[in-house]
């Protein structure tokens, strides 16, 4: 038992070391992001297993104060390690397998100085059409144009240092056309998601559009309908 215990400890540790070098090894470019997502599978499967091996041995009495100790952290370690995987397939379960979100639809800002940047992306930088369009008003009913009564010169620099302020990468700003380009880079995989900010004189105010969209992988999981709302809520917050 004190060696299956050991073992037990050994095996959550590497699925946590297996999990946590999943999105910096993509990130590095020592592997591809494809390949992180296999360590991420075989975290979650080592983890579960782990846990439910451990779980198992602590039922069975009796076992000594050592042993349990170890059978609890591997447990512990073993859970945690499961849950981030998992909770990650759901999440992208619930949301539609797409992955290029706009304010507006009908018509989507486009891209101009970031275009050559994703000449190599495998998901092309046209917008995709009303098939994505339907699914994001089904799963995003709340993702729409932003209006305003601010003046759109005054609004254009306010978009800026929003956008720097989240730490995205401003590539191109062009006030004459109301349009701001910029890249944001997730943190643990290191995806680069592209950003188009389109502002246009409303009345007597403005309209804010946005374009997010992923250079890689089918479903965003949520990621670009959630860095528009944030992007909203704090140029709302900032002029308030």
């Amino acid at each position: 038992m004190k060696f299956v215990s050991l073992l037990l400890v050994l095996a959550a540790l590497v699925a946590a070391v297996t999990l946590l070098v999943a999105g910096p090894g993509a990130r590095l470019d020592f592997w591809d992001f494809r390949f992180g997502f296999t360590l991420m599978r075989w975290a979650l499967y080592i983890g579960a297993g782990t846990a439910a091996v451990a779980l198992l041995l602590v039922l069975i009495p009796p076992t000594r104060r050592g042993q349990a100790l170890k059978l609890a952290s591997a447990l512990v370690i073993g859970l945690s390690v499961a849950a981030v995987p998992y909770l990650q397939v759901r999440q992208a379960r619930s949301v539609p397998p797409i992955h290029d979100i706009s304010t507006d639809t009908l018509n989507p800002p486009a891209f101009v100085a970031i275009a050559p940047l994703r000449a190599d992306a495998p998901n092309p930088i046209e917008y995709p059409g009303e098939d994505v369009a339907r699914q994001q008003r089904e799963a995003y009913p709340g993702i729409s144009s932003f209006t305003t009564d601010v003046y759109p010169a005054i609004l254009f620099e306010h978009a800026v240092a929003v956008a720097r302020n989240l730490g995205w990468e401003v590539v191109a700003t062009d006030q004459d056309e109301g349009r701001i380009e910029a890249t944001d880079t997730t943190f643990w995989f290191g995806f680069k998601d592209d950003v188009v900010i389109r502002i246009r004189a409303n009345n007597d105010g403005s309209i804010v559009d946005l374009r997010s969209k992923s250079r890689v992988g089918m479903s965003d999981v949520g990621a670009n309908a959630a860095r528009i709302r944030g992007f909203l809520e704090a140029l709302e917050d900032r002029m308030n």
